[in-house]
């Protein structure tokens, strides 16, 4: 027998959906798509576009709630450097680039409206950042930091000029047939380590970096720690043995790969190239000091869909 009450309508969330237009896979899917599907899991999205820096300051200059944000890895960075350390902003990555790093961190992988139909009810988790103190300013990070080959190629190769297999082909042959190791003294957790040549010196925050490099299989971003993982270039293996590690994500696994689990790195600063994410810190030369990297613990809050939705 029916109570004659009327059930209450479920009650709906407000959002925000930032999209990039641009990113890999956003041909397949437009705004408006995006929109209906957060709206039937029980969202009220406002799209906003952004089209520049400006745009993305403005769009999140005083949100609230669950920021969607439809984009690769440096639309996603670009967002969430920008909701660093807030109350009541959560973030959900709807994974359309190339490499989706942060996303596959996440366990979040598919198709946008597939990935949508899993935040219906899903939780959230700490992110934490990295945080850079360097000669050149200040940075944040998602993925990784670094110097050595990896920093050395991505500087020859440039980001800012467009994605091109042949250029990446022509940086990677490039820099590694001139690369000359510079000895570094680092510093973990406040214990200073020997001074040795290092090939490769990545700070990890997520398990992979750039194009899908795993460099540090065991990272957890939500564990308020960084995975320092370098190679003594006295002791680095042939490029074949790391290409055939990183096919098999058994990077860390080589005898000449140490990977440390800390809270505070320190660099010395000799003016070589640095990456922060996929952004390149060019070499300056005749320049010193350190660079301080840390971890900035749970920074943000992320959306992590049900599995299966």
């Amino acid at each position: 027998m029916s109570s004659g009450v009327t059930p209450a309508a479920p009650e709906r969330r407000g959002a925000t959906l930032i999209f990039n237009a641009g990113a890999g896979g956003s041909e397949h899917c437009t705004p408006d798509d995006l929109v209906a599907a957060l709206e039937g899991i029980g969202f009220t999205p406002v799209y906003r576009s952004t089209s520049c820096e400006d745009d993305l300051d403005a769009a999140l200059a005083d949100v609230r709630g669950a920021v969607f944000v439809a984009g690769g890895d440096g639309t996603v960075r670009a967002v969430a450097v920008r909701l660093a350390g807030r109350e009541g902003v959560t973030l959900g990555v709807i994974p359309m680039g190339t490499a989706n790093n942060v996303a596959r961190m996440l366990g979040v992988q598919g198709a946008p409206l597939d990935v949508i139909a899993g935040y219906a009810g899903a939780g959230a988790r700490p992110f934490d950042l990295g945080r850079v103190t360097a000669p050149w300013g200040e940075d944040l990070f998602l993925e990784a930091c670094g110097c050595g080959a990896f920093a050395d190629v991505m500087a020859e190769y440039d980001p800012e000029g467009g994605k091109s297999p042949l250029r990446a082909v022509q940086a990677l042959t490039a820099t590694l047939t001139e690369f000359n190791p510079l000895p570094v003294e680092l510093c973990l957790d406040g214990v200073e380590l020997p001074e040795v040549p290092l090939a490769l010196l990545e700070v990890m925050n997520t398990n992979a970096t750039g194009p899908r490099l795993r460099l540090a299989t065991n990272a957890d971003p939500g564990d308020g720690q960084l995975d320092v993982v370098r190679i003594d270039a006295g002791a680095r293996e042939g490029l074949l043995a790391y290409l055939a590690a990183l096919a098999r994500d058994e990077f860390t696994d080589l005898n000449s790969v140490q990977v440390d689990r800390v809270r505070v790195v320190e660099i010395p600063y000799v003016g070589q190239a640095f990456h922060v994410d996929a952004e390149v810190r060019p070499a300056v030369q005749g320049a010193s000091g350190r660079v301080r990297i840390e971890v900035w613990a749970g920074a943000l809050s992320v959306l992590v869909p049900v599995a299966g939705a």
